[in-house]
């Protein structure tokens, strides 16, 4: 049994290629700019800024917990499969939660008075999606300049900087999915664990990087 569930997450990091850092960059643009039935994120974060009376701390808890909420939602579905699914659930739970965490970056950025239109802001979400100490690890690794708040407000754009974060952004959220999969498999035999664990984990995750955005994206309009 130990055997088959190893040989299941082997296989679900082989299906890494199907995620490629380009689409994740895709995927970014559509979770900012709304496609469909999903409105903008700007549009998200001032619906959640009326809710709350006007007051951008609250908008930003608001989003937070709407999005851990959602995160919720697809990772119980997505996960609900077994190992014959994997070569669907998985790119499906990688772009399902990047969708939703770009979103949610993407608000609390549009609150704290950044453009979302411009490319250094759009790194800087990101790389708050990598989370507090994967973004430490790279930057004393040299293989990020600073911090999500420096990219942000940096004096240039660098275009380079723009693949280096979406491949580290699909490594880390493909890690984090394939990774987990060793849990699911363990209890297959046991009705919607899979789903209940992609679950957990999504909606912790994005509650993670929702507060890390909240605190590393400091608000634009205080500083002018």
């Amino acid at each position: 049994m130990g055997v088959r569930r190893n040989v299941a997450v082997t296989a679900g990091a082989k299906l890494v290629p199907a995620v490629a850092s380009s689409y994740v960059r895709i995927v970014l643009d559509h979770a900012i700019d709304g496609i469909g039935p999903l409105r903008s994120a700007a549009a998200s974060g001032d619906a959640k800024l009326v809710d709350h009376g006007g007051d951008v701390e609250l908008a930003i808890r608001g989003l937070i917990r709407m999005h851990a909420g959602l995160a919720g939602i697809q990772g119980f579905v997505t996960n609900l499969g077994g190992v014959t699914a994997l070569a669907v659930s998985v790119p499906a739970n990688v772009v399902g939660v990047t969708v939703v965490q770009c979103h949610l970056v993407a608000g609390i950025a549009h609150l704290r008075g950044y453009d979302l239109d411009d490319p250094r802001v759009r790194n800087a979400i990101l790389a708050c999606m990598l989370g507090e100490e994967a973004v430490e690890s790279l930057v004393k690794r040299h293989r990020l300049p600073s911090s999500p708040m420096a990219l942000a407000t940096s004096p240039v754009h660098d275009p380079v900087l723009d693949e280096t974060l979406s491949r580290e952004v699909t490594s880390e959220l493909v890690g984090r999915t394939t990774g987990r999969r060793a849990i699911t498999l363990i209890g297959r035999r046991v009705p919607l664990l899979g789903g209940a664990v992609g679950a957990s984990s999504d909606a912790y995750a994005t509650w993670q990087i929702g507060q890390f955005a909240e605190e590393e994206l400091r608000d634009r309009r205080l500083a002018r």
